[in-house]
């Protein structure tokens, strides 16, 4: 049974979080300390230097000759068997996609075991489970934090050279219009909008033909706008955005319907072709049906020297990563360490120690920053926050049940094994998720 003093434990562990997380969206909400490219400054910070150093003091505390290889086992085989699902659901749906591989992934399977999974358990299940706890967070560094970050640079690199392979371009001529209606919907890879917002952030502009009168270039309050759907990226020019809607027109009484975006790994701002033959379709003026054929002709095909490409790309990026060597760094002292007998210099244990005591601080820091860049608390909206508490806390402990039970796990390793896996959603793979630009609202909401 818990006690009173176990959960004052855990609250005295969790609870300083989230007090972080609730000054930095006062600052930004309330008292406009922040601008947008600060806070993106404060995520990069954090994704370079705090969590590096985290996972490498984390890591090189272990003892990686005395731990339980049953228990290891049994989240390797869950985590394996759930990419296997979601790479399958990917590849042989209509509605899969890479992207939505990794964030189901980082949904399911990574929760908070450092800060909240911890005291938690040790309370729930004794002192000696403390131990397991953190060979879970050795793992996530090691392996399965570096496999996201290939999987993330994989994602920006295909992206790059598909953009490179298949440029973009839109020339859209008349005269000026009298108002532009933004708001923030969602673009797939396949140009569909909906209201489940999947991929990248796009801006859905309405323009109608004006009356007697010119707008001006920069209209404020469209730049509001565009600055709440993308308040972080220093590449998105919103002024440009707007001089492009504003020169669209149609004829009198029509509406023509764009959609202008920006892709997390490039600058490059286009139009929706397939949206605007659509609208003109619409309106009377159809599209000859060669110019769409052309159109899917474009598609991305990925062959042998594209994959070559793309992984030499990812290799370099990985290379300048220092999330790449602190996993690897950490594993190694380790080893040598517990081999040896030999402990850190005290100079090393204060430099390293200086900031990786701030990385969970500097997360949740950056977390409320971004909560309060969105214009509502559920950023992902409450279908898609629905659907990630489903992911979270039922099937990844499902799975993970499924694969301790497997691979021989019994009685309190067992449940252990299955309540760290329905823990909260963890702060590194939001920071990642920010810093690439994958989903970051659904983790955070998370």
């Amino acid at each position: 049974m818990i006690t009173f003093k176990d959960l004052y434990s855990v609250l005295s562990a969790v609870v300083p979080l989230y007090v972080t997380m609730f000054l930095a969206y006062m600052s930004v909400k309330w008292w406009k300390i922040f601008t947008p490219e600060q806070c993106a400054g404060i995520n990069r910070f954090v994704a370079i230097f705090a969590v590096p150093l985290l996972s490498f003091e984390v890591i090189s505390r272990i003892n990686p000759y005395k731990m339980d290889h049953l228990f290891i086992a049994a989240d390797i085989v869950s985590k394996l068997l759930l990419l296997l699902l979601l790479f399958m659901w990917a590849k042989f749906t209509k509605r899969g996609s890479l992207d939505w591989a990794v964030t189901l992934f980082s949904l399911a399977s990574l929760p908070n075991t450092l800060v909240m999974g911890i005291p938690l358990l040790k309370s729930m299940y004794g002192d000696d489970k403390e131990a397991l706890m953190v060979q879970v967070v050795v793992l996530q560094c090691i392996i399965w934090y570096t496999l996201m970050l290939f999987l993330l640079e994989y994602r920006a690199a295909r992206i790059q050279v598909y953009n490179e392979k298949n440029p973009i371009s839109a020339d859209i001529e008349g005269g000026g219009s009298e108002e532009a209606t933004l708001q923030g919907n969602k673009v797939d890879n396949k140009g569909a909008t909906d209201g489940s917002a999947e991929e990248d952030v796009a801006v859905h502009v309405i323009v109608t033909r004006p009356s007697n009168s010119k707008p001006s270039d920069s209209d404020p309050q469209a730049l509001q706008n565009i600055n709440k759907v993308a308040p972080d990226s220093k590449r998105f020019n919103p002024l440009a955005t707007t001089t492009t809607a504003t020169n669209a027109t149609e004829e009198d009484g029509k509406e023509l319907h764009l959609f202008v975006w920006r892709c997390g790994c490039c600058s490059a701002v286009g139009v929706n072709e397939e949206a605007v033959q659509a609208s003109n379709k619409e309106g009377g003026n159809s599209t000859p049906k060669a110019k769409s054929k052309e159109s899917d002709k474009a598609e991305f095909s990925m062959n042998g020297e594209m994959l070559r490409s793309i992984l030499k790309m990812v290799w370099f990026r990985l290379v300048r990563n220092p999330n790449s060597y602190a996993s690897l760094l950490g594993l190694g002292w380790a080893l040598s360490s517990c081999r040896w007998g030999f402990k850190k210099p005290q100079i090393m244990e204060n430099s390293v120690t200086i900031l990786s005591n701030a990385g969970l601080g500097m997360a949740m820091f950056s977390l409320g920053l971004f909560m309060a860049l969105q214009p509502r608390i559920i950023a992902c909206g409450k279908r898609l926050a629905m659907y990630g508490m489903l992911v979270r806390f039922v099937a990844g402990p499902a799975i993970m049940s499924l694969a301790s039970i497997v691979v021989g796990l019994r009685g309190s390793t067992l449940k252990v094994a299955i309540v760290q896996a329905a823990l909260p959603q963890g702060i590194v793979p939001f920071v990642f998720a920010r810093e690439y630009n994958l989903h970051p609202d659904v983790l955070s909401t998370a």
